[in-house]
């Protein structure tokens, strides 16, 4: 039987659940490069953020909030307006299970209705289930940034992969005003 799961856009109030799914990932991986655990008004902060321009999203199952995906800017200048960077975290007993592609389904849907055109996401190496669920959405591996974060006593290397948004013709102007 399929878990009763939903997805829905984040409000404010859900910096705490998120920050449950996240911890573990802060503590015991290398898969984000922060060090400490970001308070709740920071999360609250960056849920808001990314709501504001792009979208973040959390997965329910019951009553629960079991993992979230959201879009920030790629980077700051004016004419990067229409790219974004991605990023997933999920429960860690809902791995393989379907939930991660639910949410970057959804995800990329809202990005690309938003207008924007290229989404990107760094991944820290080795990390195949994170490389085979971006592959698997079409990213296509761009560079790897050697030796570029240090966590948890080592070097880490982090692999940068993009994907285009959208149908229509590459080379056409955007349709929206960057932001």
């Amino acid at each position: 039987m399929e878990p009763d799961r939903r997805i829905r856009l984040a409000t404010p109030e859900d910096a705490t659940a998120c920050l449950a799914i996240y911890t573990p990932y802060v503590h015991d991986t290398v898969i984000t490069f922060e060090t400490e655990v970001p308070s709740e008004a920071t999360m609250t902060a960056r849920i808001e953020s990314a709501l504001a321009h792009h979208s973040w999203l959390v997965l329910e199952e019951g009553d629960a909030i079991v993992g979230y995906a959201y879009a920030h800017a790629f980077a700051e200048r004016a004419a990067y307006g229409w790219s974004c960077e991605s990023s997933i975290y999920l429960a860690s007993n809902l791995r393989r299970t379907g939930a991660g592609r639910a949410l970057y389904t959804d995800l990329f849907e809202r990005l690309d209705g938003l207008g924007y055109r290229r989404v990107f996401a760094g991944v820290t190496l080795p990390n195949e289930p994170s490389l085979g669920i971006h592959l698997s959405f079409g990213f296509e591996r761009v560079g790897t940034f050697e030796r570029v974060g240090w966590k948890h006593g080592a070097w880490h290397d982090v692999a940068w992969l993009q994907r285009d948004l959208g149908a229509g013709d590459p080379n056409s102007p955007p349709t929206r005003t960057a932001g």
